[in-house]
């Protein structure tokens, strides 16, 4: 076959105008938990046409007209990564003001700068877990899949149902101001039901409710803030209209009420006792917990460049916080409940394009295998996608999110970290990173053949 000539382009949605892709000299990483093996994979339209192993490398022929191939000279292919905890409307700012006072025609253009980053991240899906403002989320959400702005597959959340002084309430007694507040502060069962419907009526995917504290603002992490009247009519109202429900849920009383009540997303869950974890685990086909690492990890340690100075009381209540959910992830881990990666990623110390930091964290503190790692950031995500059936893994006729790696993930996560080793990018089969020649890296370009 002769080398072709034409141009992949790079930039988003990239696709040359042929019928098939075909990588080739592949260790193909499905996303299963299975052993990676050598083969070649064929993508044809937004779909996994066809897998083919094979233990040698090159060799391929395939007839097809149009036909693009990929040598991909022994790199990864996998699944693109999925964040289970992702806040596309949180602009990597040093602190919740500056998300809650951005005027929002300024931050629309930041989520969708923020959105660029997280694709950039090798990150092909995101669960949308609240959003800064009222339509932010559903308005991001509309545009990445009209092909406005690119971005990752992502589920749209409203800004998070919290109580009169609350998470996300941020009103002052002398100096009211609800439109500023992060959260949208209700206070009995008929405020939660007019709040629920109305994100209903905004286009939201997801329903999201507060029912724990969080430490920096103020209600610490174990409060429960929520009546059992209040939760049971937020769940009804969502699931009334089909709607799936998360929970900002640090605390074991917040975690119990997710499950009584149904709620499928736990959010942090930090603070399990035995109850809590029994229950999870004999409901653990219905709920996933995305704890939040790097939340924790990186307020605690690496944030006194913003004022959050370690060995003061705020940072010592994150590390008791940080030891109490590395504990009850290890824990779940074991008992078998689904543990995603999703870091509340966002602010100045967790930054967005750094995503890829949980699967390191999981690996180190939670005790996972690397492959138990990119399961949860695949297989398990698509999951989340509520695409389990077509999104996640490498298997014929899944959508095309794949990723090409220079390294193996399998041996070591921290390989995903780094843009130049994300090789390719390909979202809905086509190339947001097209292959090629990549920034600051001495590799020769991959070669293509038609």
């Amino acid at each position: 076959m002769a080398e072709s000539t034409f141009s992949w382009g790079g930039g988003n949605g990239a696709r040359r105008s042929g019928n098939e892709i075909v990588f080739t000299n592949v260790r193909i990483l499905d996303g299963t938990g299975e052993a990676p093996y050598g083969g070649e994979v064929t993508v044809s339209g937004n779909r996994i046409q066809s897998i083919r192993r094979s233990a040698g490398a090159g060799g391929y022929s395939f007839g097809g007209n149009g036909e693009a191939r990929i040598d991909g000279r022994g790199m990864t292919l996998m699944p693109g990564l999925i964040d289970a905890h992702l806040h596309l409307s949180w602009n990597n700012a040093p602190g919740i003001d500056p998300i809650q006072r951005m005027p929002v025609e300024e931050h629309v253009i930041n989520c969708i700068e923020m959105a660029k980053v997280v694709l950039d991240a090798g990150f092909t899906a995101g669960r949308g877990a609240a959003a800064a403002k009222e339509r932010l989320d559903v308005v991001i959400r509309d545009a990445i899949n009209a092909g406005k702005c690119p971005g990752p597959r992502y589920t749209a959340a409203g800004p998070e149902i919290t109580s009169v002084g609350g998470l996300g309430d941020a009103s002052l007694p002398h100096i009211p101001h609800e439109g500023l507040n992060l959260g949208i502060v209700v206070s009995g069962p008929e405020e939660v039901r007019r709040t629920v419907r109305r994100l209903i009526k905004w286009g939201v995917d997801t329903i999201k409710i507060n029912l724990s504290g969080e430490e920096i603002t103020g209600m610490p992490a174990e409060t429960t803030q929520f009546s059992e009247e209040e939760v049971a009519m937020c769940a009804a109202e969502a699931k009334r209209r089909g709607k799936k429900l998360a929970a900002h849920a640090r605390s074991a009383e917040s975690v119990k009420q997710c499950i009584r009540h149904g709620i499928d997303y736990i959010y942090h869950a930090s603070f399990v006792d035995e109850e809590a974890l029994d229950l999870l685990e004999a409901h653990k086909d219905r709920h996933f917990v995305a704890p939040g690492l790097a939340w924790l990890l990186n307020t605690a340690r690496n944030a006194g460049a913003y004022g959050i100075k370690p060995g003061t009381p705020m940072t010592d209540a994150y590390e008791r916080e940080l030891a109490a959910a590395v504990e009850s992830m290890q824990k779940m881990h074991r008992r078998g409940i689904r543990v995603l990666i999703g870091g509340d990623y966002g602010f100045a110390w967790t930054p967005h394009g750094t995503n890829a930091k949980d699967l390191e964290y999981f690996v180190e503190l939670v005790g996972m295998t690397p492959m138990e790692a990119i399961v949860a950031s695949t297989r398990h995500g698509g999951e989340i996608m509520e695409m389990g059936d077509e999104l996640g893994v490498i298997r014929e006729g899944y959508l095309a999110d794949l990723l090409l790696v220079d390294g193996d993930p399998s041996r070591d996560v921290k390989v995903l970290q780094d843009a130049n080793r994300l090789v390719a990018i390909m979202k809905d089969g086509k190339f947001h990173k097209a292959p090629g020649a990549r920034d600051g890296a001495s590799a020769s370009p991959l070669r293509f053949s038609a």
